[in-house]
């Protein structure tokens, strides 16, 4: 003959202080669910944060030290036991009583003496229902799980497309590896430095720093449509042949609004990366180009990319020039705040200049970048 499992049953908690109610409402759940007793409403408690949880609490009101409402008040304030139906089983029969049990949370109120048909009703359904709200609960959970997953999976895949992108433009430029990487990290640390200004804390959040960290490398992608003849040129530029460059900040753009167009939706991560693409080279004084926006008409990322973008060049090494030092660097930056630079963002800069200095010492061009150059 084969014993019927326990372990696949429901368990019913008792929790009484008078022992024939515990063996009179045992004697009707025996053999139907699993029975758990607590005598004291701290015993119950104990049981109910326990591993081996009840499924439905039969809760006694009149108890010494700890009454039921306290128990309820317990049981409902604990993460752990907060979701374990409650049955108040109870003498108390006035109408405040039975409201006030429910209020606490309990599920259900029934008053002595009891009905053993009616009692075991009642549990039933209140059974059934935790059930569905606990598949509801684990398929809830599980959603969001797969959201999580699905949105770590686009957030890589888009981290991947950009740094191929990035890729891309270094092959053409083999002198932009260790500059984006440094302006990168630039960029990350102005905005932090600036997140509670009150002149950008509406902007710069989290969410807005790490979008910037991640899109501040493609801030020249335009300059992939520049040719080689221009870009590679190992002297100044003309002024006919620096137009041409100027229009770096327009190809980007472009690149960008074209990518857009095809989702025919708001990315912020794009919005982000043509913003900073095409307004990187604007001054503060309206001098700068592509359109000669001035003040806060310039976006703040373009703002803070431009002080990361020409502290950077300052301080390398080109074939037309010398790299200057970092004291040299800080000092025209200085000078230009509010007429190329947002006078607050150079303020900012120079109270976190030696950070970008331990910045540029660790991504420092290697020699063989130089030779390229040569």
């Amino acid at each position: 003959m084969t014993l019927p499992d326990d372990s696949k049953k429901d368990t019913v908690l008792i929790v009484d202080d008078t022992p024939e109610n515990i063996a009179l409402i045992s004697s009707f759940l025996i053999g139907i669910y699993r029975i758990k007793v607590a005598t004291n409403g701290k015993k119950a408690l104990q049981i109910a944060a326990s591993a081996d949880q009840p499924d439905l609490i039969l809760l006694d009101i009149m108890m010494p030290e700890m009454d039921g409402y306290e128990t309820c008040i317990n049981l409902k304030s604990d993460p752990r036991t907060s979701d374990i139906p409650i049955i108040f089983l109870t003498a108390k029969a006035q109408v405040k009583d039975e409201k006030k049990g429910l209020e606490l949370g309990a599920v259900d109120y029934i008053t002595k003496p009891i009905s053993p048909p009616i009692v075991l009703a009642r549990i039933k359904t209140h059974l059934q229902l935790k059930r569905v709200r606990d598949f509801l609960k684990d398929k809830n959970a599980f959603l969001e799980q797969e959201v999580a997953r699905r949105i770590k999976e686009i957030l890589n895949i888009q981290d991947v497309a950009m740094m191929a992108i990035v890729s891309l433009a270094e092959t053409r430029d083999r002198k932009t590896g260790n500059h984006i990487r440094r302006t990168q990290h630039y960029m990350k640390l102005l905005a932090m430095k600036l997140k509670e200004h009150p002149r950008f804390k509406h902007y710069l959040n989290d969410e807005t720093i790490s979008l910037l960290y991640k899109s501040s490398p493609l801030h020249d992608i335009g300059k992939v449509g520049i040719p080689d003849c221009i870009l590679l040129k190992p002297e100044k530029f003309t002024s006919e042949e620096f137009e041409i460059m100027k229009t770096h900040t327009v190809l980007g753009r472009d690149a960008i609004v074209s990518a857009e167009e095809l989702l025919e939706m708001p990315v912020h991560f794009l919005e982000s990366i043509r913003e900073i693409a095409y307004t990187h080279q604007e001054k503060w004084d309206g001098t700068g180009y592509p359109e000669g926006i001035s003040g806060d008409d310039i976006p703040i990322s373009g703002r803070l990319m431009a002080v990361a973008d020409v502290y950077d060049a300052l301080i390398s090494r080109r074939v037309y020039k010398l790299p200057l030092s970092h004291e040299k660097a800080v000092a025209i930056i200085k000078e230009g705040a509010g007429t190329h630079f947002d006078p607050d963002v150079v303020d900012t800069f120079l109270e976190v200049a030696d950070e970008f200095h331990n910045i540029a010492l660790t991504y420092m061009d290697n020699e063989e970048d130089l030779k390229l150059e040569v």
